[in-house]
């Protein structure tokens, strides 16, 4: 009997796909890298995925986990190999609102796990543009920022246990519901972040906060990112650390924002080539309770300074958010960047961070480099700005492997140069390991092979990723 037949006896008909039923798999989000699987599984629970392990162990056959295929990394390659879906793992186990945790199975969509803490007056402070179909384990998997890192940290901080299965099918239990527990090796730490390489995780204890009573939330324009910085520092000194997001969108980015969307309204009535993108939250009643003239506190508080700002001409134009549509139309102006970003192809796609006060110099180096590369190159930019992280893609003027690759060296020189990083919260896959081989520590690389032969001495999880 072959291993698919076996996975079939095992898991049941449904729970195995083959052929034109595996469509939506063997292309992943970017459309750059596409793949035919040996079969794709679909498993129910924690046991099914450890005889998943089990049998494809025994054959030496790859298993690549997937969750919501939203990576752009190319992290779910899988020629030849099962790919195991946790999609049918989405329940949400448990919400103990006193210890502000969430139990979950690794298949849970964001946005579900959003709407059910809500539901108990917390949240769970990951929030980016695939919250409805990014799911959890593969969340964790690539250690996730988005537009909160700046006050809550990536995902790694928001987790405090989680189960995951071995390669050979032993079930590694990690689920520990604690703040402190200094026993050994930090292994939870170890699996978050690996990609799929090191284990399969499937369940998962998260960290909740209390979710926001007021948010206020603006456009603004500024004459330079130096300037957006004394802005951030400004706005949290007076909001006591409120601020949640701080997201910049150069002009350029606007331009074309508003050629993939014609119906979009640009941000100003006047175009700038600073925006910024700030929200701040609340949980507290004193800055979320009316005062005699109906206005917010927390809002009133972020008009006051936006508008000193203003006098002194460290602020150009701004648009505060009246109501919860204007709020959303401001954010999805920022979310659709990888959707404007995909508008041309080729790409190359490069997410790097700096210190936060180096972010201009970046730019500005890359202004002059980028030219002398590819003359015809358009850099197409957005940043986390309050965390250091640019998203800094290229449209290349011709499209030859060894011309991409060189574009992405010269963009990995200035950031190191900065004392930066290739890889800030978009995970290696296939993309950046050309990135590990030129840049990461040697020493480093013969610990992460030595720890990958250990949990997975066959090398049958997520092969040919991370590791150069």
């Amino acid at each position: 009997m072959d291993i698919v037949s076996r996975l079939r006896a095992e898991l049941g008909e449904a729970a195995v796909l083959t052929g034109a039923d595996m469509a939506p798999f063997i292309e992943d989000w970017t459309r750059r890298y596409h793949s035919h699987p040996l079969a794709v599984v679909r498993p129910a629970s924690t046991a099914e995925v450890s005889a998943v392990m089990r049998l494809a162990s025994a054959e030496g056959v790859p298993v690549v986990p997937v969750s919501g295929n939203t990576g752009l990394s190319g992290g779910t390659h899988a020629e030849g190999a099962i790919m195991l879906s946790l999609a049918r793992m989405n329940r949400i186990l448990e919400i103990r609102d006193e210890a502000r945790l969430a139990i979950v199975e690794a298949g849970v969509v964001l946005s579900a796990l959003h709407e059910a803490a809500a539901t108990h007056g917390l949240a769970f402070p990951v929030f980016f543009g695939a919250r409805g179909s990014a799911m959890i384990g593969g969340i964790l998997s690539t250690n996730a920022g988005g537009s909160n890192v700046l006050r809550y940290g990536n995902t790694r901080a928001q987790c405090l246990g989680l189960e995951a299965v071995l390669a050979d099918g032993r079930v590694l239990n990690l689920m520990t519901e604690l703040h402190k527990d200094n026993s050994g090796y930090d292994l939870r730490d170890l699996i978050i972040g690996s990609e799929g390489t090191l284990a399969v995780i499937t369940r998962a204890v998260l960290k909740l906060v209390e979710a926001p009573r007021a948010r206020a939330t603006a456009m603004v324009a500024v004459p330079s990112l130096s300037a957006a910085l004394r802005l951030l520092n400004r706005l949290q000194s007076a909001s006591g650390g409120a601020v949640e997001a701080f997201e910049y969108m150069p002009g350029n980015y606007i331009r074309h924002h508003l050629e993939k969307f014609p119906d979009a309204r640009p941000p100003f009535a006047e175009p700038h080539e600073v925006n910024i993108l700030v929200e701040l939250a609340s949980a507290a009643e004193r800055d979320a309770t009316r005062l005699p003239d109906g206005t917010v506190p927390l809002a009133a508080l972020l008009e006051h300074e936006l508008g000193e700002a203003m006098a002194e001409g460290e602020v150009l134009d701004a648009v505060i958010a009246q109501n919860e549509a204007q709020r959303a139309e401001m954010w999805a102006r920022r979310e659709a960047a990888a959707e404007v970003a995909l508008t041309r192809l080729p790409l190359v796609n490069n997410d790097v961070a700096v210190p936060l006060d180096k972010v201009e110099t970046f730019l500005e180096r890359m202004e002059e480099v980028l030219p002398q590369i590819d003359p015809q190159a358009e850099a197409i930019t957005v940043a986390h700005l309050g965390d250091g992280n640019i998203h800094y893609t290229v449209w290349p003027g011709r499209d030859e492997p060894a011309h991409l690759d060189a574009i992405m060296e010269a963009v990995e020189d200035v950031a190191l140069a900065l004392g930066g990083s290739f890889s800030a919260e978009h995970g290696i896959g296939l993309t950046k390991k050309p990135s590990m081989a030129r840049r990461k520590d040697r020493v480093a690389l013969e610990v992460m092979r030595a720890v990958k032969a250990a949990l997975d001495p066959r090398g049958i999880l997520n092969p040919g990723k991370v590791l150069p």
